[in-house]
């Protein structure tokens, strides 16, 4: 079985839940209580998207980075 690595964006809301999603899966999101509910949550949101999702052009995308852009407010 083919391992494949995903990066995954975590935030936590004012309520405390922790909120995961996966940038190069279109919709493919979830929550949790603790990062470790919501990284279980997202394991099973990822393997239903990936059966809807075109696998040649998911291959040929990677993930490079993030960085943050600064905005002065007018």
């Amino acid at each position: 079985m083919k391992h494949t690595s995903f990066a995954v964006y975590i935030e936590q809301d004012e309520d405390g839940v922790f909120i995961g999603s996966i940038p190069l899966i279109p919709s493919c999101y979830a929550q949790g209580s603790t990062e470790e509910e919501m990284l279980a949550n997202l394991q099973e949101v990822l393997k239903l998207c990936l059966r809807n999702i075109d696998h040649e052009s998911l291959e040929k995308t990677k993930f490079v980075g993030i960085h943050n852009l600064e905005v002065v407010n007018a």
